[in-house]
C-alpha cells in the first residue's frame, strides 16, 4: 500500500548563527503532537524526521531543491489533493501547515482543527 509521506524537522536543532542555543519548529511540533494524540491514524502515514541544515538531501531527492521548507506532506504516487501546493516530477505535495492539517483530516480521518 502506498502511503502519504510526512516530513518533519528533528526537534532540538542548532543554528550556526546562534551558537550554544537549541531550537524547535512549532509547525513540526504541532504535527508531532497530532501524530502522538492519534497513533492509530498516524500509522496510515510514512513519517520521516530530517535534520535542520540545508540542503536537506532526503527532501531534495523527492521534490527538488526549491521545495525544502518543512513540514511537508508528499502525497502517495499518483494522488492529488485540493490542498496541494505544488507538483514536482508528477509528485504532488503540500508545504503549508494549515493545508497539511486539512489534508490529514480529509485523507486520513484526523479530527478537524477547532479554531473557534
Amino acid at each position: 500500500m502506498k502511503q502519504d509521506r510526512l516530513i518533519l524537522l528533528r526537534q532540538g536543532f542548532e543554528v550556526p548563527a546562534y551558537p550554544a542555543r537549541r531550537f524547535f519548529c512549532w509547525h513540526c511540533a504541532l504535527l508531532d503532537g497530532l501524530l502522538a494524540s492519534f497513533p492509530d491514524l498516524a500509522k496510515r502515514l510514512h513519517v520521516d524526521r530530517v535534520a535542520w541544515p540545508r540542503p536537506r538531501q532526503e527532501v531534495v531527492a523527492l521534490i527538488g531543491e526549491e521545495n525544502q521548507s518543512l513540514p511537508l506532506l508528499i502525497l502517495a504516487e499518483g494522488e492529488t489533493s485540493p490542498h496541494q501546493t505544488g507538483i514536482f516530477e508528477g509528485r504532488a505535495f503540500i508545504s503549508d501547515k494549515d493545508k497539511i492539517l486539512a489534508a490529514l483530516t480529509d485523507r486520513h480521518g484526523f479530527p478537524e482543527l477547532f479554531a473557534g
